[in-house]
């Protein structure tokens, strides 16, 4: 899958203006200096654009990855291993499209393989693919939910995201230590409520 000319994958996101140069990037972070009440120009602020500009790519490294490819290669010699996998508690950090601050949490993801899997580090990673992005939790819950299913076809797969929003806890509201959960159940997931309870005793086990 090609990358398009903002440097994103046009199947996630489409249509996409033309990314700007890491100079306009580091012009804009001047003008919110300065919209903020300080000198882009005082020593202390000097190279505060370029290092904006380079954490914003460690930020956002998501959507230079294409999530379904993290996933193409897995395996069939399991020796007819068909039970629950469960990764919990993958920490994630994403950026709240609305307000662009930090939403901090962990994943826990789970599938009933019907004949391939694919390696557990696999599975931390489509989480990042996903959370390196400008993101709103419920449809990071949905993208990765999805895209495992799409891509393994499994019997089930199962996702929760548990995270605290600092547009919540910074501004507004201000109610610090408030986590929001959300979560995904497809296929035996969805519609047996013996594996459903299985999942989340699994994630309440210390």
């Amino acid at each position: 899958m090609k990358l398009d000319n903002g440097g994103h994958f046009a199947r996630d996101y489409a249509p996409l203006l033309e990314k700007p140069s890491r100079e306009d990037a580091e012009d804009a972070v001047r003008v919110l200096i300065r919209w903020a009440g300080d000198d882009p120009s005082r020593e202390g602020l000097v190279d505060t654009p370029a290092r904006v500009v380079r954490s914003y790519g460690e930020f956002f490294a998501g959507y230079l990855v294409d999530p379904r490819e993290l996933l193409t290669r897995t395996f069939s010699e399991v020796d007819g291993y068909d039970e629950m996998i469960v990764l919990k508690d993958i920490r994630f950090e994403s950026y709240c499209e609305h307000h662009m601050v930090p939403i901090i949490g962990r994943a826990h993801v789970a599938y009933l393989p019907e004949h391939r899997v694919v390696g557990i580090s696999k599975l931390a990673r489509l989480v990042d693919a996903y959370a390196k992005r400008l993101q709103i939790q419920e449809k990071m819950t949905v993208q990765i939910a999805d895209t495992l299913n799409e891509i393994l076809q499994p019997k089930g797969v199962a996702v929760m995201l548990e995270a605290a929003h600092q547009c919540m806890s910074t501004r507004g509201v201000l109610k610090a230590g408030s986590e929001m959960v959300t979560s995904r159940m497809l296929g035996s997931f969805r519609t047996d409520p013996s594996t459903r309870r299985e999942f989340l005793s699994i994630l309440r086990k210390e």
